[in-house]
């Protein structure tokens, strides 16, 4: 049983690189962590962008559609919110977090956070683990960045967001992209206390 009482609110928006939120699932269903997850409605136009696949709206069916994709059939427990449904309880600063992580994170919902708009369910969240003074991580998949990009950056990083970047290391030696993917992925969770990802850690040079 699964000591982790308290859900992570995991929010994909429609930046590049789902692959990052898959890993991410992934590792925190078999550890046996219980998810709020809710995609911005610009990811099911990258799934079929990317990967030619059709990701289903309906919450039941898509809760299914990211366990097939993550590879993780009955292990934690994940619940999945349409984007628009802006009364769900993950709205609400009364339901109780471990925090939220945004990943990957477009530049379009930095800059909304940043403004302190919230036009969908996934933005929201984000806002209220700001005025509630929870943990929120994003990891923004961008490049180059442009100025407006970083001052929204500086203005999140200001008020206590914590800022993983989509870049992964070297010095584990990473033979697939699984090997960077999860590398970014475990730092990322490592913004919110959490370890369930078996990375080599960097120990010092020899």
């Amino acid at each position: 049983m699964s000591n982790n009482t308290k859900p992570l609110i995991l929010g994909v928006s429609g930046a590049s690189g789902l692959i990052y939120a898959v890993r991410a699932i992934k590792f925190l269903l078999e550890a046996e962590f219980s998810i709020e997850l809710v995609a911005s409605k610009s990811t099911y136009m990258v799934w079929q962008s990317e990967q030619e696949i059709r990701m289903p709206p309906e919450p039941t069916a898509q809760e299914q559609f990211w366990r097939e994709q993550a590879g993780v059939a009955i292990s934690g427990k994940l619940r999945c919110h349409p984007w628009g449904d802006v009364g769900a309880g993950i709205a609400s600063g009364s339901f109780a977090t471990l925090g939220m992580i945004i990943i990957p994170c477009s530049m379009s919902t930095v800059a909304k956070l940043a403004a302190g708009l919230s036009s969908d369910l996934l933005e929201r969240a984000a806002d209220v683990q700001l005025k509630e003074g929870r943990k929120l991580v994003i990891v923004p998949r961008e490049t180059p960045f442009s100025l407006i990009h970083l001052r929204n950056l500086t203005s999140l990083a200001e008020v206590g967001v914590r800022i993983v970047p989509a870049i992964p290391a070297w010095y584990h030696n990473p033979q697939t992209i699984e090997d960077l993917v999860d590398f970014v992925v475990a730092r990322a969770l490592d913004q919110l206390d959490i370890d369930c990802i078996p990375i080599q850690r960097w120990q010092g040079r020899r």
